[in-house]
């Protein structure tokens, strides 16, 4: 046992900088590039976002459209990728799915092990057509529907929605998309996303650094907690069983999914953008029984315990009015976090140092086999380390 200060969770340790994003404490305001995400969501297309986070810059409309032209042109499954996600079981979860799927378009890029940083952003652009395609795939075969491809008339927002459920989504519902996807987009060194810069600090692919990101946010106590927030409200049913439900659910010591957060001690700052927009979608489609249990448990939640909602709580009752799968909630995470994570593992490589923590051993003393004798010409005793394990 040493006297080392250990910190959980790697919780108040700061181990690198970034310029991709920050929260601002004197604003409580999550910064994109220096812009706040509320202002991104309120003004631009999430292609105008990707672009930022990989540039630094919002494009010009020239550098907009060209974004666009390549992107669109990108956006159709590859039929090698739609094989592997028919071979997975339908009842795995859609996670497990993406995971496959982009693994295999890694696996099928010739350039995957070209570490360079335009090669970097062109896989980050591919990517980023692409999993939409995969998602919207993936919920469609569950429900024993065939493909909608792809239309490169639509914008992002709009085009998911058209593969996912084979309609023009209403301008209402395509706007509140497109907000989601970019509060979505960025967060720092989160779990997924240090994830991602671990793995790059190893000069692995790009693709690889996804992946584990992707296995990263699986998590319910990261991506997963948008799903959970659905979960919670089918239990309770409606507004009136708030109460009883959160005595037992507090009495069990349950975490209730949807609030609090690490970062953020008065209340995420990209939750009042997202409720906006979910509340568009509540008038749009006439919830007001799901509006009211929403208000319902935040204020009871809030006022027993003081613990403010994150993104994920307007964002589960958003996504399911739209029409997702509960199931499908957190790869819609996925889509728009490729963004963040990709700008990170390029920023990672750009300045790399391989990412190796120490420990603090508190397991049994050196101990060693009865009658066991050395042979002196493998003894290591001394000896210098040859390589990082």
């Amino acid at each position: 046992m040493t006297d080392a200060e250990i910190k959980k969770g790697l919780a108040g340790v700061t181990v690198d900088y970034t310029a991709v994003s920050k929260v601002n404490p004197e604003t409580n305001s999550l910064l994109y590039r220096g812009y706040p995400v509320q202002e991104l969501a309120a003004t631009q297309p999430f292609e105008a976002v990707a672009y930022l986070l990989w540039h630094g810059e919002l494009p010009t409309d020239a550098e907009l459209a060209e974004f666009r032209a390549e992107e669109r042109a990108q956006r159709a499954l590859d039929e090698n990728v739609k094989q592997a996600i028919d071979l997975v079981p339908l009842d795995a979860h859609p996670m497990d799915v993406l995971r496959t799927a982009v693994s295999l378009a890694g696996a099928s890029d010739p350039a995957a092990f070209d570490n360079s940083r335009e090669s970097d952003l062109g896989k980050a652009k591919r990517l980023f057509a692409k999993i939409p395609a995969m998602v919207a795939y993936d919920q469609r075969r569950r429900r024993g529907q065939a493909i909608v491809e792809p239309r490169d008339d639509l914008d992002y927002a709009q085009n998911f929605l058209w593969m996912t459920f084979g309609e023009v989504p209403d301008e209402i519902v395509g706007d509140a998309f497109n907000v989601s996807m970019i509060l979505y987009a960025e967060h720092s060194f989160n779990a997924s996303t240090f994830t991602a810069r671990v793995i790059t600090s190893t000069m692995a692919d790009l693709y690889s650094a996804v992946v584990g990101a992707i296995g990263a946010l699986k998590g319910p106590l990261h991506g997963g907690a948008n799903e959970a927030v659905m979960h919670i409200f089918d239990d309770i049913g409606e507004a009136s069983n708030v109460g009883p439900w959160l005595d037992r659910a507090l009495a069990e010591k349950r975490k209730i999914m949807g609030f609090g957060h690490r970062v953020y001690k008065n209340g995420d700052s990209r939750v009042p953008t997202m409720k906006a927009a979910l509340d568009t979608l509540i008038a749009h489609y006439d919830a007001q029984e799901l509006g009211a249990l929403y208000d319902a448990l935040e204020a009871e939640f809030v006022a027993r315990k003081r613990i403010y909602p994150n993104l994920d709580y307007p964002s589960g009752p958003a996504y399911h009015l739209m029409g997702f799968d509960t199931l499908t909630f957190t790869p819609l995470f996925v889509a728009a976090r490729v963004t963040g994570w990709t700008a990170h593992t390029m920023e990672q490589a750009a300045s790399n140092a391989l990412i190796r923590p120490l420990s603090a051993y508190n397991g049994v003393d050196e101990r060693h086999i009865e009658g066991y004798v050395a042979d002196p010409a493998v003894d290591t005793t001394d000896r210098p380390a040859e390589a990082e394990g």
